[in-house]
C-alpha cells in the first residue's frame, strides 16, 4: 500500500514539473509591453502618429524598412532602383501572404496607393507620401515601378513609411472595420488576436512572415498613459517592458539590476507653434488688461522672436526633462542628414526679449494661452508650466491648459490655442517630412501642410523644399534642405525647444536596441544572452 501511494505520489510530482515546465515555456513566449501613448485606431492609414505606426508595422508591413539608426532597409521589397529621372522600381520577395492566406501582389501596392487619399483623420495624413506618385505600372507579379511627374529621390524613404494592404481583404472596409478586427488583416510579423480600444491590443504570432521570426508567440500590448502607473506595473511584474520611463525614475532604474535600460537621442522635436496668420481678434490672445487687441502680436516677427529668447531651453531640459532631452533649435540631431552645423541653441535673453516687445509696440506685454498635453510626452504638462513661467518673465502673460492628448489635439487642430505645445518624429530621419507637413503652404490637392495646424505660409522655404524635393545629388540636396529649414527657423514660424530622448526600461533578462525613431517593436525585444 505505501509503495502505491510512493509511486502515485511519484508520478503526481512528475506530473506537476512537467506541466510547471509547460507553464515556464509559455510564460517565455509572452511578452507584456506597457506603452505610454495611446493607439487612436488600427487603420494604417487614418493618422501619421508614432503610436499608430508602431501598431500598423506589427500586422501590416511596408515595401522598405528603416533601421534603429533611421537607414533605409529591404522589407517587403527586396531591392529598389531608380529607372530614369522619374520612375522607382520596387521588386517584391517572393512568397509574401496576407494572414488570411492569400498572396500579396504588385496590385495590392497600387490599391494601397489608391486608397490612402480616401481615408480621413484627425492630424497628420499618408497622402503625403503617395502624392508623387502620378502611375503605377505593374511589370509583373513581383514588380512595380511608380511615376512621378518629375525626380523624386525621396519616394524610397517615403515608402518605408506607407503600410500596405490588399484589394480583396480591404476594398472598402472603413475605419471601423479594423478597428473591429474584421479588416485588420495584414502582412506583417504579428496577427490580431483581440483589441480594446484605449486600452490593450492582443497580437499573436504569424509564422509566415518572410522576416526573422519574433521570439514571443503572444504579444500584450498595453496602454498605461499614465506615467505613475506605467512604472508601478514594471515595478510589480505586471508588464516586463515599458517606454517613455518616468525622468524621475531614471536614477533608481539604472541601480536595480532587477531591470535594464535602453537609451538614445530620438529622432522626435517638441517645439512651439505661433499663429502667427490669424487676423485680430484671436481668441485667448487679448491685450495686458484683457481687452482685445486690434492686431495679433504674433504676426510680428519681433514678437516671435522675443518669445523664443524668453526660452531657456538648457534649463528645461536640465531641470523640468532631468537630463532625458537635448535642446535645440532646429530638427534633427548632430549626424543626422540636413542637421544645420551652425545653428546652435541661443541662450536665453529676457532683456533683449523685453526690448523686441517694445520696439513691436508691445511695453506692458500681452495675455496668452498656452496649450498643451499632459499624457502624452514626457514631461509635456511640466514643459508647458515651464514655458508659461518664463514668459511671464518678460512680461507675456501666459495662461497653461495641458489636457488629456484627444483633447488637446481636436482643439489645436481647430486653432483654439494661440500658442501650444507640439512635436513630430522625424522616423524618416531627415528634415523633407516635417518641412513639408508641419511648415508648407497649405495645399490638399498636393498634400503640403497636411499638419499645418496655424496655416503659415513662406514662399522662400516652398521654393527651397520643392528645390529639394526633385534634387537627385544628394548633398545638394542636403543643403536646400537646411537652407529651407533655416529660412522658416529664423522667421520664428515656430519655436523648437529640445529633441527628446527615447527611453526603455525592461526586465534585466531582456534586450532591446534603442531606436531614434521610438518605435516599440516586440520583434526585436529578445532575451539577454
Amino acid at each position: 500500500m505505501f509503495r502505491r501511494h510512493r509511486m502515485r505520489a511519484s508520478r503526481a510530482v512528475a506530473l506537476g514539473a512537467v506541466l510547471g515546465l509547460a507553464a515556464q515555456g509559455a510564460a517565455a513566449q509572452t511578452l507584456t509591453m506597457g506603452m505610454g501613448s495611446p493607439v487612436s485606431s488600427l487603420d494604417p492609414h487614418y493618422h501619421q502618429l508614432r503610436s499608430n505606426a508602431e501598431v500598423s508595422q506589427m500586422l501590416f508591413d511596408t515595401l522598405l524598412h528603416t533601421d534603429a539608426k533611421a537607414q533605409l532597409a529591404p522589407g517587403m521589397a527586396e531591392s529598389w532602383r531608380p529607372v530614369g529621372e522619374n520612375i522607382w522600381e520596387f521588386t517584391l520577395r517572393d512568397g509574401l501572404r496576407f494572414h488570411d492566406g492569400r498572396p500579396f501582389t504588385t496590385d495590392d501596392i497600387a490599391f494601397t496607393i489608391e486608397r490612402i487619399p480616401t481615408v480621413t483623420g484627425p492630424g497628420a495624413s499618408y497622402a503625403t507620401h503617395v502624392r508623387p506618385v502620378r502611375r503605377v505600372e505593374i511589370v509583373d507579379a513581383r514588380t512595380v515601378r511608380l511615376h512621378t511627374d518629375g525626380p523624386f529621390p525621396l519616394l524610397p524613404v517615403y515608402f518605408s513609411q506607407v503600410f500596405m494592404l490588399g484589394r480583396a481583404q480591404h476594398a472598402g472596409a472603413s475605419t471601423a472595420d479594423y478597428n473591429s478586427g474584421r479588416a485588420t488583416i495584414g502582412t506583417g510579423p504579428f496577427r490580431l488576436v483581440s483589441h480594446a480600444q484605449g486600452d490593450r491590443i492582443t497580437l499573436g504570432r504569424n509564422d509566415a512572415w518572410w522576416g526573422e521570426k519574433p521570439h514571443w508567440a503572444s504579444v500584450t500590448y498595453r496602454m498605461i498613459t499614465n506615467d505613475a502607473a506605467r512604472m508601478s506595473a514594471l515595478l510589480a511584474g505586471d508588464v516586463d517592458f515599458i517606454d517613455q520611463v518616468p525622468t524621475s525614475d531614471l536614477g533608481r532604474l539604472r541601480q536595480d539590476s532587477r531591470f535594464r535600460l535602453a537609451e538614445t537621442t530620438s529622432l522626435r522635436t517638441m517645439y512651439i507653434t505661433l499663429d502667427s496668420t490669424r487676423p485680430a481678434p484671436v481668441p485667448q490672445l487679448n491685450g495686458p488688461n484683457g481687452a482685445p487687441l486690434e492686431a495679433n502680436p504674433l504676426a510680428d516677427p519681433r514678437v516671435r522672436r522675443a518669445l523664443s529668447l524668453a526660452i531657456d531651453r538648457r534649463l528645461l531640459v536640465e531641470r523640468v526633462m532631468e537630463g532625458a532631452a537635448l535642446a535645440s533649435m532646429q530638427f534633427l540631431p548632430p549626424g543626422a542628414y540636413s542637421h544645420i552645423p551652425d545653428m546652435p541653441v541661443p541662450a536665453a535673453d529676457p532683456e533683449t526679449a523685453r526690448a523686441l516687445l517694445v520696439q513691436a509696440g508691445y511695453p506692458q506685454g500681452f495675455q496668452i494661452t498656452l496649450g498643451g498635453s499632459n499624457d502624452r510626452y514626457m514631461n509635456d504638462a511640466r514643459v508647458v508650466q515651464a514655458v508659461g513661467q518664463m514668459w511671464a518673465r518678460i512680461g507675456v502673460r501666459t495662461t497653461v491648459e495641458a489636457q488629456p492628448y484627444a483633447t488637446f489635439i481636436t482643439r489645436a487642430t481647430r486653432r483654439e490655442f494661440p500658442a501650444a505645445l507640439l512635436s513630430w518624429g522625424n522616423s524618416t530621419g531627415e528634415a523633407s517630412v516635417v518641412l513639408n507637413s508641419v511648415l508648407r503652404t497649405v495645399n490638399r490637392d498636393r498634400g503640403h501642410g497636411a499638419a499645418n495646424r496655424v496655416q503659415y505660409s513662406n514662399p522662400a522655404m516652398d521654393r527651397l523644399l520643392a528645390a529639394a524635393e526633385v534634387e537627385m545629388d544628394t548633398a545638394r540636396r542636403e543643403e536646400l534642405l537646411r537652407q529651407a529649414q533655416r529660412t522658416a527657423l529664423e522667421d520664428a514660424a515656430l519655436l523648437p525647444l529640445y529633441l527628446q530622448a527615447a527611453i526603455w526600461a525592461m526586465r534585466s533578462g531582456l534586450t532591446y536596441e534603442a531606436r531614434a525613431d521610438e518605435r516599440n517593436d516586440p520583434g526585436a525585444v529578445r532575451p539577454a544572452r
